[in-house]
C-alpha cells in the first residue's frame, strides 16, 4: 500500500473514498473518478480552486478586455459567476451522455458560438481546468490527488474538451502542463479593462461574507494568487508575512478537514453557498448568456467555430 495507515479505524475510513478510487480505471472510469474526487474527497477545494482557473484568464489581456466588453462579469457578476458554475456542475453530476448534461453542453456551446478566439487560446482555458485544480490541492487540501486522480480528471477534461470541439488537445497531465505555463508567460500583461473584470471577481468574493470583512477578505485572495497573476493585474504584493499567514490558514484547514470521516453523501457545487442567483431553483437549458451583437472573441471556442466542430 502506498499509505501508512494510522492506528484505528477511523483513521484507515478516511481513506475508503480514496480506495474506491484506485480500484477503478483512471481512463474508463475517468467522470466516476473525477465525481468522487470532486464532490466527496475535496469540494470545498474544487470550488476554490475552479474560481482561480477561470480568474486566471482574466490576465490574458484579449479575454479580460473581451470580458469587459460584454459586461457580465462586471455588471451581473453574480448571475455569471452561478451560470458558469451550474452549468459545469451539471457535467459532473450528471455526465456527459444524459440529458442534463448534453444540455449544459449544448448550452455553453450555443452562448457564444458567434465568437472566435484562436486554438491556443481554447486549448488554454482548458489547461487552467486541469492543472490549476491540481496545484491548489497539493497545496492546500488534506492530502494530495493520487495519480489516478490526476489522470482521470485529464481524461475528463479530454472529453470535455471534445465535447466543445477543441482540437489538438494534449494528451497527458504533463502536456497540460506545459502549455499553460508557457501560455502565460507569453501572454500575461496589464489591460486596463481586465483589471475592470478582476475588481468586480473580488468584489464578488467579498460580498458572500460580512461587510466588514471585505476590505480583510481582498488582501487573503491577492495572497493566495502567485506573483505573475498580481503583475499582470498591477495589484501591490501583500507582503511576506500576510501572505505566509494566509497561505498556512489555508493549509492548516486542510489538516483538519484530515482528522474528519469521509463524507458520505456528495456535495455538488450548486449547494454551495456562494450560488446565490437561483433560490427558487433553475432550468439547465435557460442558463448562461446570449452573445452581444458586434463583438468577435471567446475565452472558449464554441459551437460552430472549431473546423472538427463539438461532439455532442
Amino acid at each position: 500500500m502506498e499509505f501508512r495507515w494510522q492506528k484505528g479505524d477511523d483513521a484507515v475510513k478516511r481513506f475508503e473514498n480514496l480506495g474506491r478510487i484506485r480500484r477503478l480505471d483512471p481512463v474508463a472510469d475517468a467522470l466516476e473518478i473525477y465525481r468522487i474526487s470532486v464532490s466527496r474527497e475535496f469540494p470545498w477545494d474544487y470550488a476554490r480552486a475552479l474560481e482561480l482557473a477561470l480568474y486566471r484568464t482574466y490576465a490574458v489581456p484579449d479575454i479580460g478586455r473581451l470580458l469587459a466588453r460584454t459586461a457580465e462579469l462586471t455588471e451581473r457578476t453574480q448571475k455569471r459567476y452561478d451560470d458558469t458554475v451550474l452549468l459545469l456542475d451539471t457535467v459532473v453530476e450528471h455526465g456527459f451522455a444524459t440529458e442534463e448534461g448534453r444540455t449544459a453542453i449544448r448550452r455553453i456551446n450555443r452562448m457564444h458560438r458567434s465568437y472566435d478566439i484562436s486554438d491556443d487560446d481554447m486549448r488554454y482555458v482548458l489547461s487552467t481546468f486541469v492543472v490549476v485544480p491540481r496545484r491548489w490541492i497539493d497545496a492546500y487540501g488534506w492530502r494530495r490527488l493520487s495519480r489516478h486522480e490526476i489522470v482521470a480528471t485529464t481524461e475528463y477534461y479530454r472529453t470535455l474538451g471534445r465535447h466543445m470541439g477543441i482540437p489538438d488537445i494534449p494528451g497527458t497531465y504533463e502536456e497540460f502542463e506545459a502549455l499553460l505555463d508557457s501560455y502565460e508567460e507569453a501572454h500575461f500583461g496589464w489591460d486596463e479593462d481586465a483589471r475592470r473584470v478582476s475588481d468586480a471577481t473580488l468584489g464578488l468574493m467579498a460580498s458572500w461574507y460580512p461587510g466588514p470583512l471585505a476590505p480583510l477578505l481582498r488582501t487573503a485572495t491577492l495572497a493566495l494568487l502567485d506573483e505573475p497573476l498580481l503583475r499582470a493585474f498591477r495589484y501591490p504584493e501583500p507582503g511576506a508575512a500576510t501572505t505566509a499567514l494566509v497561505r498556512r490558514a489555508v493549509r492548516t484547514r486542510g489538516r483538519l478537514v484530515r482528522l474528519l470521516p469521509p463524507r458520505r453523501d456528495p456535495h455538488f457545487a450548486r449547494q454551495n453557498r456562494e450560488v446565490k442567483g437561483y433560490p427558487n431553483g433553475y432550468r439547465v437549458a435557460d442558463l448562461g448568456t446570449r452573445p452581444v451583437p458586434g463583438l468577435r472573441g471567446c475565452p472558449v471556442r464554441h459551437e460552430g467555430t472549431s473546423a472538427a466542430g463539438p461532439a455532442e
